[in-house]
């Protein structure tokens, strides 16, 4: 049986825990090749790629700390090498730019340097993994951003990282519009409440779990399994018609 993604290339940011894991495992079972990024958990992304071979797939990781912008020259020249050598090819089909870090942080004990960390991460690093992408990046391809639904719906307790979020949600429009014209999509998909271990401390208060679960038309937290399977799409032929849309991915969050 043909796989939706046979014989593509696919790049997920932050890939190697979490909903960038599940993504990373989504797309190499679809038939890609997924090179993944990992910044300080060199063993969770070799854990990643063993599961993928394992299962069949085929994976590699590179390192890349997305805060430093230099980095990002860098993890794509790294990325034509491992391309050149197993595919002969440095053509990339999906990029997925998911790597993140914690959002927590409110107003009173902001400081520059952790609104420049979050926004390094969260809205720079997209825009020039981007730009790095683009000579590399095939006609007819994909770009996936992972946001988030703080993006269209802040919470004061992370008005930072809500704020980079709308940004890439901003920036998944304006890519869309420039980039059509060689038929690469620009996506979005933003999760709500999704069980990683990211919000582990949220899941331990019941009491918040309860508020959560009532506020959410689906009654439960999503898993990352369930957003991949929304990325999955998006990358696929069948998404070719889907573009410059921030896709909810929250099962009725906040409705």
């Amino acid at each position: 049986m043909s796989k939706s993604l046979d014989g593509k290339t696919a790049l997920v940011t932050g890939g190697s825990r979490g909903i960038g894991r599940s993504i990373a495992e989504r797309l190499a079972k679809e038939g890609a090749m997924v090179a993944l990024t990992y910044n300080a958990s060199k063993a969770g992304a070799e854990e990643v790629v063993a599961a993928i071979e394992k299962a069949g797939g085929s994976a590699f990781a590179l390192h890349a700390d997305l805060a430093d912008a230099r980095a990002i020259p860098a993890l794509f020249e790294a990325l034509d090498i491992e391309l050149g050598k197993r595919k002969g090819s440095k053509a990339l089909d999906i990029l997925v730019n998911n790597a993140g870090n914690s959002g927590w942080g409110g107003l009173s004990d902001a400081t520059p340097e952790s609104w420049d960390t979050m926004f390094a991460v969260h809205a720079r690093a997209p825009f020039f993994v981007v730009q790095s992408a683009l000579s590399r990046l095939s006609d007819g391809g994909r770009i996936i951003n992972i946001s988030s639904g703080l993006g269209t719906r802040p919470l004061p307790a992370v008005p930072i990282y809500a704020m980079a979020k709308a940004a890439s949600n901003n920036l998944t429009h304006a890519l869309a519009m420039e980039l059509g014209k060689r038929s690469i999509t620009v996506n979005a998909v933003a999760p709500g409440w999704t069980r990683t271990d990211m919000n582990a401390a949220v899941r331990e208060n019941a009491d918040m779990v309860k508020a959560i679960e009532a506020d959410t038309a689906l009654g439960r937290f999503g898993e990352p399994s369930e957003i991949a399977s929304v990325v999955a799409f998006l990358a696929s032929d069948e998404g070719r018609w889907v573009t410059a849309q921030v896709i909810e991915a929250s099962g009725g969050y906040k409705l």
